[in-house]
């Protein structure tokens, strides 16, 4: 049985980390190398860049590949820039290379996807210059975080709009429809709350469902276009109860196949009352993080009066910031929502502080090993 990539990298890495104790020459250099190669095994496409439809074509060429020459006329590039752009992206371990010619590797073939190219695009012309508005905006602002009203931040100052940044997705197609890619992408891959190890669904949710108190197992609040519930719907088959998603009228119109879908697609406002009422669970994926804790507060105060006390539970799949040990996720997020929306992602005394708030308990906080997000776990205070 051939050993996986991953692991014979890390058998390498174990012997360039002894030479590098023992002082041996290159082996720093090595150590660095074997790094680069292991995260390009391990590293998922959301996290890389893409353009001019280079990585679908090389995906076309398939297992053959195409030589650079023949590559660069395609995408309509001078043959001496593309092969030094390719030449980069291959030490990077993003594409091979081998007897001249550029072939795929899953980095590359993921990258191909229409949602990653379109998450690209939301990151280059959106995120790109909210970051890099940065140095600009705090020096103006003598170096202080960036006022709430959402209509004064390194987005704003950016785009020179007074809107904030979801009115200005709207207003500014096809960035509504780029960013939900993005979430779709960033997403992709990771650790979901329903799975195995994650969130006890069989426990918590699907045991002690009563069809009485209300029709629907999971209301997924600002779900998008129902990357969430499909997988949910496919780990739980024999589930209890309707699976219901609700979005902005944008974003259900863009959901394929409505029909077929495992849910019910409702558009919802979520300022404005919960209408299903006696769910089991109302879900919000990533959903109050995008918002300062006035605003969270008024959208988690909006699902209690469709709460059934000591039955439906909130579930928060959120970043939960560990004051202590911040994972990079975390705070590369946190960076992402200060330049785009000026709040912050929340340590847990901050969570708590919001949900304690609004009248609910926090039942639990579950983690999963190596996952920046966690499931918060509320109901209704006694």
């Amino acid at each position: 049985m051939a050993t996986p990539p991953a692991l014979s990298i890390l058998a390498s890495l174990s012997g360039a980390g002894d030479a590098y104790a023992k002082n041996q020459p290159g082996s720093r250099e090595s150590l660095i190398e074997l790094s680069r190669q292991l995260i390009a095994k391990l590293e998922l496409p959301s996290e890389l860049a893409v353009d001019r439809n280079i990585f679908g074509l090389l995906r076309e060429a398939g297992a053959d590949g195409v030589f650079p020459d023949v590559l660069a006329e395609k995408v309509g590039m001078q043959a001496s820039l593309l092969k030094r752009l390719m030449r980069h992206l291959v030490a990077m371990h993003v594409l091979d290379l081998a007897n001249g010619k550029l072939r795929v590797n899953p980095l590359s073939n993921g990258l191909a996807m229409q949602d990653y190219q379109r998450s690209i695009m939301f990151c280059y012309d959106v995120s790109r210059p909210s970051l890099n508005s940065f140095p600009s905006f705090f020096k103006e602002t003598k170096y202080h975080e960036p006022a709430l009203s959402k209509i004064d931040g390194p987005f704003n100052k950016a785009f020179s709009s007074s809107l904030p940044f979801f009115d200005w997705l709207n207003a500014n197609p096809p960035n509504m429809q780029h960013f939900a890619s993005f979430m779709a992408c960033y997403r992709d891959g990771k650790p979901n709350w329903f799975d195995s190890g994650f969130y006890p669904v069989q426990e918590r949710l699907i045991a002690g469902f009563d069809p009485s108190i209300g029709e629907a197992l999971v209301v997924d609040v600002g779900g998008g276009r129902g990357h969430d519930m499909v997988m949910f719907a496919a780990r739980y088959q024999d589930h209890p109860g309707d699976i219901i998603l609700q979005d902005q009228d944008v974003v259900i119109g863009e959901i394929e196949n409505k029909d077929a879908q495992p849910f019910t697609a409702i558009a919802h406002d979520f300022y404005k009352p919960q209408p299903l009422m006696g769910a089991r669970a109302y879900s919000l994926h990533s959903i109050l993080h995008d918002w300062d804790d006035d605003h969270a507060a008024r959208i988690l105060e909006n699902l209690k009066p469709a709460l059934k006390s000591g039955y439906s539970r909130v579930l928060l799949n959120e970043i939960v910031v560990s004051e202590e040990e911040p994972a990079l996720a975390a705070t590369a997020m946190d960076m992402m929502i200060l330049g785009h929306l000026n709040v912050c992602e929340r340590t847990e005394a901050h969570w708590r502080t919001i949900i304690e708030g609004v009248g609910l308990r926090v039942i639990n906080i579950y983690r999963y090993p190596g996952s920046a997000e966690s499931l918060i776990e509320a109901e209704l205070a006694l």
